[in-house]
């Protein structure tokens, strides 16, 4: 079969990438199974390939692993290792799944989604971990009240914002069973809005990016471009690049090395209007030109 990818992008096989990293190729398909990782193209007739990176991300989880990391800390901080230059979770998980479909939302629509999957999947998850972005600390604080109550049956909880404006320890808010992250300056995070919830039987995320342009207006007017899902994979890695975030250690240790469980009907029947609803209201309110 002849192979059409360019040289060095997506042209292994995966006994080459076994060859050139030792690790099986019956291995790689377990991790890529139950880890969603290494996640190949596929050629017409189904058979994998691998881009050339892949190699040295491999490598790193094999010395993470060595060194006593969980393989699923060991592969969330390798792949936030080649994320790290832009930290940014919209573009790593838009990278790894390109079939989610990008809305663009006003941030009253983004707020609904928000709480939607809070109540219903954050809420309800059996002891899911959670990860919010919220940009700045103001933003955190219109919701602290709900987050620390979500943390009280996660197991673990983790949020990012710039805290510079809110009071608590050197500016950054304490509350039992949540970790703070206060954010740089310079961190994209500052422009994305992240909710998580990693769990087996209730996942669920939303990532967006705020549009730039729209900030300088009132707060309602601001919009976002919103990436959505419950597909357990796609809440997985969205999950692992949080995590790797932090770098090695909590929380990426607690994300379920178990192999992944589908969608159940319900989710996906609720993941199909949700995204009908937010199509019509693309339609009907994005604003003309942008980026």
């Amino acid at each position: 079969m002849v192979d059409n990818n360019p040289p060095g992008r997506a042209s292994l096989t995966i006994s080459d990438l076994a060859a050139a990293t030792d690790v099986s190729a019956a291995t790689l398909r377990t991790w890529e199974l139950r880890h969603g990782y290494p996640r190949p193209s596929r050629l017409p007739g189904g058979h994998r390939r691998y881009d050339a990176r892949d190699v040295g991300v491999v490598r790193d989880i094999v010395r993470r692993r060595d060194a006593g990391q969980t393989l699923a800390s060991a592969i969330a901080a390798a792949l936030a290792s080649e994320d790290r230059p832009q930290e940014s979770v919209f573009a790593a998980l838009r990278r790894r799944h390109p079939h989610l479909t990008p809305r663009r939302v006003r941030k009253s629509s983004m707020v609904a989604l928000s709480r939607a999957l809070e109540d219903e999947s954050c809420a309800r998850a059996e002891s899911p971990v959670l990860f919010g972005g919220f940009q700045q600390g103001r933003f955190f604080e219109q919701s602290r009240a709900r987050w620390e109550e979500l943390a009280r049956t996660a197991r673990a909880t983790v949020v990012f914002a710039g805290f510079d404006e809110v009071g608590g320890v050197d500016g950054v808010p304490t509350s039992p069973g949540i970790r703070y992250v206060d954010l740089p300056p310079d961190s994209p995070l500052l422009r994305e809005w992240v909710l998580v919830c990693d769990s087996d039987d209730q996942p669920a995320c939303a990532v967006s990016w705020e549009v730039p342009g729209t900030a300088a207006g009132r707060d309602e007017d601001r919009w976002f471009e919103v990436l959505w899902s419950v597909e357990p994979r796609v809440v997985r890695d969205a999950a692992r690049v949080c995590a790797g975030l932090l770098g090695p250690g909590e929380p990426a240790d607690v994300i379920g090395d178990d192999p992944l469980p589908a969608a159940s009907d319900d989710l996906r029947r609720a993941q199909g209007l949700l995204e009908r609803t937010l199509g019509y209201l693309d339609r009907r309110d994005a604003p003309v030109g942008g980026p």
